[in-house]
């Protein structure tokens, strides 16, 4: 089964980039099958995990970065695969 973390934050106006490498540069516990990142307008940032788990596995997930860097607190969402579609 694969499940997908994603853990969005966004950066304090102005400070996305480094938000950004604040992001990039965090190292899991454990090493994910696959991990993307993304930025996105008005500072966001997107990063997603694929992990071979359970649901309800215990994971290793980014922490919150210093409050003097993002405007709230970080968005998390665990999804569960359901297939990939062919096109």
């Amino acid at each position: 089964m694969t499940v997908a973390l994603m853990w969005e934050a966004r950066a304090v106006p102005g400070r996305g980039p480094e938000l950004l490498a604040w992001a990039r540069g965090q190292e899991l516990a454990v090493r994910p099958l696959r991990r993307e990142t993304f930025q996105a307008p008005e500072d966001r940032v997107l990063v997603i995990t694929w992990w071979d788990a359970p649901l309800d596995t215990d994971l290793p997930e980014l922490p919150e970065p210093s409050g003097e860097l993002v405007t709230r607190a970080v968005h998390r969402w665990r999804f569960e695969s359901v297939g990939v579609e062919g096109g």
